[in-house]
């Protein structure tokens, strides 16, 4: 009986250990994609900015030549902003935008959680735990990381047209950003514009903007786009890599 109870005891501080330890920004981030995006470099120094502005930060981010690696959204207790940024340098993140909303009360359906996951962590649940008047917050954070220099500088989004309940795709390139320094602030671009064509290519999906600023490296071309319904027709040297 004395070793199972020195077993259990064992199996609790472990729990203990574990609960303690769990980041939640770790456990909930999510890739933006399956290209394993991070720092360029081998040991970066992190940074870490709370904030309330989602979309202006996200366009400022893109706007200085950052990409998001991922994100993390969940919805707990009082967590701190610093696991966000300790799993930012877990990733090799450059930087990491932090954001907090205030959500609930904890209701019985919290209570019942919170015992659940006391229970299977072997926590011990204090008065004030129980007593339901702890805050819930939503959080959020977004990990960027700094991109190489750009071929064109732009980041944007297929056109499409809805009407009646219906997706129809339209011809050009929405821009939703242009990164500062690049060839295509250089040329004028600004966010917002529909790029239709560079050279004699027509642009209609995202991948055909990669594939043309690709085999145009270094050369100057032609590039047409749409400002407030006006065609406008400008040019740009390509970077190259």
């Amino acid at each position: 009986m004395l070793k199972k109870l020195s077993c259990l005891f064992l199996l609790c501080m472990l729990g203990n250990h574990a609960f303690a330890a769990e980041n939640l920004y770790a456990k909930n981030y999510k890739e933006q994609n399956d290209g394993h995006l991070s720092s360029l470099q081998s040991n970066p120094d992190t940074k870490m900015f709370v904030s309330n502005h989602y979309d202006e930060d996200n366009i400022s981010m893109l706007e200085n030549g950052y990409d998001m690696m991922g994100s993390s959204g969940f919805e707990a207790g009082d967590v701190a902003a610093e696991l966000a940024l300790q799993h930012a340098r877990e990733i090799k993140a450059d930087t990491v935008l932090v954001y907090t909303k205030y959500a609930s009360k904890n209701t019985g359906v919290s209570k019942l959680q919170l015992i659940k996951e006391a229970a299977k962590a072997g926590k011990e649940l204090t008065e004030k735990d129980m007593k339901g008047d702890g805050e819930q917050y939503k959080y959020y954070a977004s990990y960027w990381a700094k991109l190489p220099q750009p071929l064109l500088g732009v980041h944007i989004v297929k056109l499409t047209q809805v009407e009646e309940e219906k997706k129809t795709a339209l011809k050009g390139l929405r821009v939703l950003a242009v990164i500062k320094g690049s060839p295509a602030e250089k040329a004028g671009i600004q966010r917002g514009d529909s790029l239709y064509k560079i050279g004699a290519i027509e642009l209609n999906k995202p991948e055909e903007l990669s594939t043309v600023v690709r085999q145009l490296q270094g050369q100057k071309v032609a590039i047409e786009y749409e400002r407030a319904e006006t065609k406008v027709v400008t040019t740009a040297v390509i970077n190259q890599r």
